[in-house]
């Protein structure tokens, strides 16, 4: 019997009051936006923030909780933008939208650096009893988005990335599931030999949580030969983007089968339209069918990240995907 998971892939829209609050507070320019440094007061509001975004989760009957990611103002890049080796420089898209992000030039070595992401985690950690999750971009995403002026050769650099991220990992507190964020893998696939690469960096990362993995890709279909080798990684689930295409998608996992586990992007995260949670259940079922799997455990999620969406639609979203697990345990 397939296990519904209710989670989604974080990097939530910051509550209209802490916009209003944080602007005030750490300004409007490039040079205002996250180092790592930040005032008391800047933190406290980030603290209240969290505690409250956590709250919506847990109420809303998530089964996995994230801390919400609000101080990452560059996206999938701000571990990165944060690191003393890396020098923020100028505005660069994020991606094929309409958001932006400060490009990080690696410009020394990517040894352990204090441990961001997992003393976010920490503070969400007081909050939540069980079903923590940590999100972190995924290793060659993470490259793919930030300028090498150090390593001088690819495969060096996505190594070093995902040694530094295998050390975020290890600073992490207790969390049951990891998501991995790799819309790279799609929006700008490797070439031959990079794809194995790549699948070998998430292993890497993924080998070092003492949690579920998910190596979670969106905004399309991976390519066939791209998604050969991410079955070589050892984790313990892959994500598909069904929003965008399922029939590639549907495809790869007939011609090269998938793990025991599957997350799947039922739910859109860029579109204000609420998704019934009759409808996710149907997603859900219909590629359970086209693939003629039955899953240990789907992860059903937003297919991306949902900051693109206003507040009350992003929450009305999240029931709508805690709600569809909830069909799945009653018809059970």
């Amino acid at each position: 019997m397939t296990q519904v998971i209710a989670t989604t892939p974080g990097l939530f829209p910051l509550p209209d009051w802490a916009k209003d609050e944080l602007a005030d507070l750490k300004g409007h320019q490039k040079t205002d936006l996250i180092s790592g440094d930040e005032s008391d007061e800047i933190v406290a509001a980030y603290d209240k923030a969290r505690e409250e975004v956590i709250s919506i989760q847990q109420d809303a009957g998530l089964d996995r909780v994230v801390e919400g990611q609000f101080r990452w103002d560059d996206m999938l890049a701000h571990p990165l933008a944060v690191h003393d080796s890396v020098e923020t420089k100028g505005i660069v898209r994020y991606y094929d939208n309409n958001n932006f992000y400060r490009e990080p030039v690696v410009q020394g070595d990517l040894g352990a650096d204090g441990g961001d992401v997992a003393a976010d985690l920490g503070a969400a950690a007081d909050h939540v009893d069980s079903g923590l999750q940590a999100v972190l971009p995924g290793p060659y995403s993470l490259a793919d988005l930030a300028t090498d002026e150090y390593y001088g050769d690819d495969a060096e650099f996505l190594d070093a990335i995902a040694d530094f991220l295998v050390e975020e990992v290890k600073s992490f507190p207790d969390v049951e599931t990891l998501f991995l964020l790799e819309p790279s893998l799609v929006e700008n696939a490797p070439a031959d030999g990079e794809d194995e690469r790549a699948a070998d960096a998430i292993d890497a990362v993924a080998s070092a949580a003492d949690a579920e993995v998910v190596a979670h890709t969106y905004w399309g279909a991976i390519e066939e030969k791209t998604y050969a080798h991410l079955m070589d990684a050892g984790v313990d689930a892959i994500g598909f983007d069904l929003v965008s295409n399922h029939d590639q998608t549907v495809y790869n996992v007939q011609e090269y089968g998938t793990k025991d586990d599957v997350a799947l992007g039922v739910v859109d995260g860029q579109n204000t339209l609420v998704e019934a949670p009759e409808t996710i259940r149907d997603r859900i079922d219909w590629f359970e069918q086209q693939t003629n799997t039955a899953f240990d455990t789907v992860y059903a999620t937003a297919n991306t990240e949902t900051f693109y969406l206003p507040v009350n639609k992003f929450e009305d979203k999240l029931k709508a995907l805690a709600n569809a697990a909830d069909l799945e345990a009653a018809e059970a």
